[in-house]
């Protein structure tokens, strides 16, 4: 199985190829530019690898929660590149790519995972891994960093949430056996976590992808705005 996958939640551009053996991903720090930067990397990772959009098997983007902008962006991408092949596509969730990401980085099968929402929240859930697959004990969330569900037993602390807001880590502090604050999602982590779910026959038409949002708002206050937060 081939397919293509990319990730455009958080300030990072990430995009993946497995090509039936390996994984080749190319990621950089888009910032704002995500819509002028994913589909220039999708090509050229196409192109290097020698594989047409049309003979992949399938198309997973990061589906969120994290940045509005950067969750439609990716979700329209899919969307069109699906449109155009018929490829099926899966939405797959940002914080369990970050447990994903973290268990191929350390080894942990219990992860609290958290990234920056702004506006003095996070993004949170935590997962335990079981028979190669993730168990949400906490379903995404977003809440103020002190409101974390607090956790039982020993959990690794993973995304740029804990690096935003100190207080979380020490909210948690009593579950926590380590932590790595520069985890975010990986288009390879997001890819990991499609295959078995395509090869299941869980892939969608394009029509059919949708962002995971969380936090329903769209909109800052003028207040807001001028108090420097950020959806």
């Amino acid at each position: 199985m081939r397919i293509l996958a990319f990730d455009t939640s958080t300030e990072a551009c990430t995009v993946a190829l497995f090509d039936g053996a390996r994984w080749v991903e190319r990621s950089e720090h888009a910032g704002a530019s995500h819509s002028q930067r994913l589909l220039p990397i999708v090509r050229a990772l196409l192109a290097e690898s020698g594989i047409a959009l049309r003979a992949l098997d399938g198309i997973a983007f990061g589906a969120g929660p994290g940045s509005f902008t950067g969750l439609r962006i990716a979700c329209g991408v899919a969307q069109g590149l699906a449109f155009g092949t018929g490829l099926p596509l899966l939405g797959v969730g940002s914080l369990e790519a970050v447990a994903e990401a973290t268990y191929a980085a350390h080894g942990w099968t219990r992860v609290a995972c958290a990234l920056d929402a702004r506006m003095h929240e996070v993004y949170f859930a935590a997962y335990e891994r079981a028979n190669r697959s993730w168990c949400a004990r906490v379903e995404p969330c977003v809440l103020p960093p002190s409101e974390a569900p607090l956790l039982h037993g020993r959990w690794f602390g993973a995304g740029n949430g804990f690096a935003a807001y100190a207080a979380l880590g020490e909210h948690l502090a009593g579950a926590l056996g380590d932590r790595d604050e520069r985890t975010l999602p990986t288009a390879t982590a997001i890819g990991t976590l499609a295959l078995p779910r395509f090869a299941a026959g869980q892939g969608v038409p394009a029509r059919e992808g949708a962002p995971l949002y969380v936090r329903h708002r769209v909109a800052l206050t003028a207040a807001e705005r001028d108090a420097g937060l950020r959806l």
